[in-house]
């Protein structure tokens, strides 16, 4: 083989082995990010809110629904 040719070998497996590299690299990188989110008890905490949320919700539903009810009612002397 020619010198030119032996060169293009090298650079097409240098460009690929690059390219690997990085693509694993990026790969590692996501898979770390999912690990990490996955552990985060922001998640969790997420829950705990909107349970809590929409406990004082139904909460508050229910006395307005009551003050209303009371405002309904005709008043007795």
């Amino acid at each position: 083989m020619s010198k030119m040719n032996l060169a293009l070998i090298h650079d097409r497996l240098h460009i690929k082995s690059f390219w690997e590299k990085k693509i694993n690299a990026e790969c590692q990188h996501v898979e770390r990010e999912q690990q990490r989110r996955s552990s985060s008890a922001l998640s969790k905490l997420r829950g705990e809110w909107l349970v809590r949320l929409e406990n004082r919700n139904k909460h508050l539903k229910n006395l307005n629904d009551s003050f209303v009810k009371k405002a309904k009612e005709p008043a007795q002397t």
